[in-house]
């Protein structure tokens, strides 16, 4: 799977599950059923205990998966993501240190930027998108709007504080994508194995996206 495929996957999708549990089984259900629901996308969080070995084992035995290591804030870490085989690496801040190393090693990168003068740092470095995070605190969709004025150009992925009740306003908002947690992988769901509830939830937001990304295409409802 290629750099570029990556990267469209995650875009067509538009949906970057955060997968923190306090056991790498708990994580491993979650990310198979949300693959069985039709988001093959999964944020392993370095806070999940076991992440770097959950990343390699799921490389090794499901190439489909975009599987991708979360929570990355240092340049030892990345390695060892890389060398366990996750397809993208993301994080809560900007370590620019890190952005380079992914960029030259052609791995898919989005760090966490939340003012201005971040995004435009991460971009510069050769981010592939940016995760505007922890958005919520600014604003919420008002804030990504405010963003894409000046930054048409770069990819915005909307992170923390996303809900079923706000996730359309970021995408019409300018959102490429949408970073969730909890609300999409309910931990009481997780624990007692409920794929049917997890399935219920992926669909209800991959379609919240699409809807809004209907209702933004040109000619749609006034808006070009």
């Amino acid at each position: 799977m290629t750099t570029a495929t990556i990267r469209t996957r995650i875009e067509q999708i538009g949906i970057v599950p955060a997968i923190r549990f306090s056991s790498a089984e708990d994580a491993l259900f979650a990310i198979e059923a949300l693959s069985d629901s039709g988001i093959p996308i999964a944020e392993v969080t370095m806070t999940t205990p076991g992440a770097i070995e959950l990343i390699s084992e799921l490389a090794r035995t499901k190439p489909e998966l975009i599987i991708g290591g979360g929570s990355v804030i240092d340049l030892a870490t990345t390695r060892r993501c890389l060398e366990a085989g996750a397809k993208f690496l993301t994080s809560p801040g900007l370590d620019i240190e890190v952005v380079e190393f992914a960029v030259k090693h052609n791995v898919v990168v989005f760090p966490g930027a939340l003012i201005p003068t971040d995004i435009m740092a991460a971009w510069k470095a050769g981010s592939d998108f940016v995760k505007v995070y922890p958005c919520s605190l600014l604003g919420g969709a008002s804030y990504i709007r405010t963003l894409k004025s000046p930054f048409p150009h770069i990819p915005l992925i909307a992170s923390g504080g996303v809900t079923q009740g706000n996730a359309a306003d970021y995408i019409l908002a300018g959102a490429i994508g949408l970073g969730i947690g909890r609300e999409l992988i309910n931990p009481e769901a997780v624990q007692r194995r409920e794929l049917d509830w997890i399935r219920e939830l992926a669909g209800r937001f991959l379609q919240i996206v699409k809807d809004a990304r209907d209702q933004r295409a040109p000619g749609k409802n006034g808006k070009v």
